[in-house]
């Protein structure tokens, strides 16, 4: 489920209250240990230690720290030949449906560029889809990235194509590290 509103294509973070560019890196979480304590009781919208049996799941973070700011749980495709996001979520600090006072501008624009690049990896050239948490956030990922509306599966389904995962990925700015948690 993808449950992230897309505020600003930013190329970094910026600090919501500063105006501040904050660099980012992106860590693959295997540890089922370190995602116990991402879950739907303090935020996170599901438990994402039970993600890691079925998913690749990547954190967006501060550069140089471990601090959080978004997480996505992704999975190849091979028969549609493009890569399943099955849960993207926003730190509940940042996240504009949980808080008004948001810490940082640009996550989920910045997950959804994490994913492209996955899908170009697995050989999508980045083709990707999922499912959106309503129809407004539907509405919201055909407006923000020219997303399709497939609904095959799930009512709320979409789809982004190369074309567009290519314009989203040339805007954000931030380290692939080979570092696992």
């Amino acid at each position: 489920m993808i449950n992230v509103i897309i505020d600003q294509l930013t190329p970094c973070l910026k600090d919501a209250h500063t105006g501040e560019v904050v660099p980012t890196e992106v860590i693959r979480v295997k540890r089922k240990s370190f995602l116990r304590k991402y879950n739907k009781r303090n935020g996170w919208y599901t438990k994402w230690d039970d993600l890691a049996d079925e998913n690749e799941i990547y954190a967006l973070v501060i550069e140089g720290s471990m601090d959080i700011q978004g997480l996505v749980a992704v999975t190849p495709n091979d028969d549609m030949r493009a890569l399943y996001i099955s849960w993207m979520c926003v730190n509940p600090e940042s996240n504009k449906q949980i808080t008004r006072n948001i810490k940082y501008l640009g996550i989920g624009g910045h997950l959804f560029a994490i994913a492209a690049k996955k899908s170009i990896d697995y050989g999508y050239n980045g083709y990707m889809y999922g499912f959106a948490a309503n129809q407004k956030l539907l509405k919201h990922y055909v407006q923000s990235f020219h997303g399709e509306i497939i609904a095959i599966l799930h009512p709320y389904q979409f789809a982004i194509d190369e074309q567009a995962a290519k314009e989203l990925m040339e805007v954000y700015d931030y380290e692939w590290t080979d570092e696992t948690i």
